[in-house]
């Protein structure tokens, strides 16, 4: 297993989710740790990444100052701490691993559910 994500389950809107991806093997060699989701109907979308060198972060503007992503290199897992959700929040979500100047994820977790209810 090179990512494997958890933490997804169902929460009324304005309650609060971790989401964790632990990382191992090639996927622990890269450099950044990203989640991006995929709501019915939409296209997979950015939703924060955390870079292992420096811990440099990056958010999607509809996440801004409510979630919070995190490293623990003792751990080698990462974490989406997702606050004042919203029913948009909806998706299932998935952690990848790309490397510090690539666009392109190479590696990817197998997806977690998070329904946030109206």
């Amino acid at each position: 297993v090179q990512l494997q994500a958890s933490g997804g389950g169902l929460v009324q809107a304005g309650g609060s989710l971790r989401l964790a991806c632990a990382a191992s093997g090639q996927a622990f060699s890269m450099s950044v740790i990203g989640w991006l989701r995929q709501a019915p109907g939409k296209e997979r979308e950015f939703v924060a990444s955390f870079a292992w060198n420096g811990g440099s972060t990056a958010y999607a503007d509809s996440v801004k100052g409510r979630f919070t992503i995190t490293g623990d290199n003792a751990r080698n897992t990462v974490y989406l701490q997702m606050n004042s959700l919203e029913y948009e929040d909806t998706a299932v979500y998935y952690c990848a691993a790309r490397r510090r100047f690539s666009v392109r994820w190479e590696y990817w977790g197998q997806g977690t559910q998070v329904t946030v209810s109206s």
